[in-house]
């Protein structure tokens, strides 16, 4: 466990199916109904132990904050990943879920906030239980669609992360990307969810061995319109990932969330690069770090560090979205 995560407690509970779940919480010993529960999704392949200094951060001021691996991953891998099935879909309605109701359940009355990067802003949303949000904050949120990946890198993500990551998870049975400093080893299921070619989330599910019928596909999509609370999306200038395209084709999912996105160079904060990843790193504590405090405090922004709030239009993800579910 990373140095300031000392009072970090390990706990296991179980995801919607049953499959043991582990991570960490730090818990006030005070009981107080007011206090938010900050549940933090990670990223795909990205250990829960990545976000315990900001866990640490946000429960030194004044949260109580859940982390924890999804199946297949860190704390809540298995003996073998060689043929173990899961996909985005377990993680978002199965342990996302089983998150969720572990919060419920365990911090009676007190509001749950999630704060959430990369995909897992996205799982959020297939998760049965979303309505219990008051308010969620992302960083760098999308699902993968290769098009929307920064111009200039896309070509080598796309061989990256299309080509050799898929050809080599059909040779060892999972993705061997901790070998690789590729991320941690992953599922294979989610191997697939990656690499599926789609702009809209659920036509990857459309056809082959996965398939869903397409009332199934429908329930999915109608379950991002049951997030209701307020949804703060903040993206990089020079994150490959979470371009401003990504960020909005999700953000179209959620129609019902009062959604800001807010979008930030790294010369706003005296940085020459953070990317998709080093938000999360310590060194941001007094700067980037103090958009999610202020956001899951009082659900506004804080002065400071200044960006550019873009304005939610009704993009292609978005129309298409209301397209299949018929709104």
């Amino acid at each position: 466990m990373n140095q300031g995560a000392s009072s970090a407690q390990p706990i296991s509970f179980p995801a919607a199916d049953g499959y043991p779940l582990r991570g960490f919480q730090w818990r006030h010993a005070r009981a107080d109904g007011g206090r938010p529960i900050v549940l933090i999704n990670p990223a795909t392949s990205v250990r829960c132990r990545y976000y315990a200094r900001f866990a640490a951060f946000l429960h030194a001021h004044g949260f109580d904050v859940v982390t924890y691996d999804y199946r297949g991953i860190g704390e809540s891998r298995p003996e073998s990943l060689r043929g173990f099935e899961a996909g985005w879909i377990d993680w978002g309605r199965l342990d996302v879920e089983g998150a969720l109701r572990y919060a419920h359940e365990n911090f009676p009355g007190q509001p749950i906030h999630v704060a959430a990067h990369s995909v897992g802003g996205f799982l959020l949303g297939l998760a049965p239980s979303s309505h219990r949000v008051s308010r969620v904050f992302t960083m760098g949120a999308q699902y993968a669609y290769w098009r929307d990946y920064a111009r200039h890198k896309r070509a080598g993500m796309f061989l990256k992360w299309h080509v050799f990551m898929p050809a080599l998870t059909a040779v060892f049975g999972y993705f061997p990307g901790g070998r690789l400093g590729w991320l941690e080893d992953t599922p294979r299921g989610v191997v697939r969810d990656w690499t599926a070619r789609h702009p809209r989330f659920e036509e990857a599910w459309r056809r082959g061995a996965v398939r869903l019928p397409d009332p199934e596909r429908r329930e999915l999509v109608e379950r991002f319109a049951a997030l209701r609370g307020e949804t703060l999306a903040v993206s990089m200038s020079d994150d490959e990932f979470g371009t401003v395209d990504a960020i909005r084709r999700l953000l179209g999912y959620y129609r019902n969330s009062p959604r800001t996105h807010l979008h930030l160079t790294p010369a706003a904060i005296g940085q020459q690069q953070v990317g998709h990843f080093a938000f999360f790193n310590s060194r941001f504590e007094h700067s980037l770090w103090r958009i999610p405090l202020e956001w899951l405090r009082h659900g506004r922004l804080p002065a400071e560090p200044k960006g550019d709030v873009l304005t939610l239009q009704a993009d292609a993800a978005q129309r298409a979205t209301q397209a299949f579910t018929g709104t």
